[in-house]
């Protein structure tokens, strides 16, 4: 989903199954848009012929941008890499230095950058400019994030985000006083702006 100048979305299950059990796993990343596409025009697309390459020990799947010759046909507007790693046991792979930032997050089993163990659901962020090894002896899950640096800082306050403070009090004004379009079928609902949200970089 790409959000630039302003989207809604609604995320639900089907009302038959609203009070089935329904275990989740997953992980949700924002992308900020590079400096001069803050307000493109919003989009949504869906993917499910991700590339997967493996070998022996390791498979990864391609999310987003390049990995090791094979691309996402994932809408990227900057250079970008995401993937989801698995490790077998005795696994190990380098990651490479083309991307201007990396990251790593173990989000199942164990593995090490370098050596250091990465801790489970913390962002580990990578030196630039070095080919790094991440290994795993009992078997890992590490989702690897990286590429282009953005150009200036980007502010977040609740579902919010952009280079400008002033565009986010805008968008705040909008969300109060319904100028967002309505999602079809939730136009019974709104949910209103927190007094304190959980997410805000000010």
């Amino acid at each position: 989903m790409t959000a630039g100048r302003g989207i809604v979305h609604s995320e639900r299950g089907l009302p038959a199954e609203r009070d089935l059990a329904k275990p989740m796993y997953g992980m949700q990343t924002w992308l900020a848009l590079p400096d001069g596409l803050e307000e493109i025009d919003p989009a949504f697309e869906a993917q499910t012929d991700l590339p997967l390459v493996e070998d022996s020990c390791v498979s990864a799947r391609v999310i987003m941008g390049n990995l090791w010759g094979h691309t996402a046909r994932t809408t990227q507007h900057s250079p970008t890499i995401y993937a989801e790693i698995m490790l077998a046991p005795g696994g190990a792979i380098p990651i490479d230095s083309e991307a201007e930032e990396r990251a790593v997050m173990l989000v199942g089993g164990e593995a090490s950058i370098d050596g250091v163990a990465l801790n489970l659901y913390e962002l580990a962020v990578l030196a630039p400019d070095q080919v790094m090894r991440l290994a795993s002896e009992r078997g890992g899950r590490v989702m690897l994030l990286g590429g282009a640096a953005i150009g200036s800082p980007r502010h977040v306050w609740w579902n919010f985000v952009s280079s400008s403070r002033e565009r986010i009090n805008q968008a705040k004004d909008d969300w109060r006083q319904g100028r967002f379009p309505k999602v079809p079928g939730d136009e019974d609902e709104f949910i209103p702006i927190p007094q304190v949200p959980l997410t805000n970089s000010d």
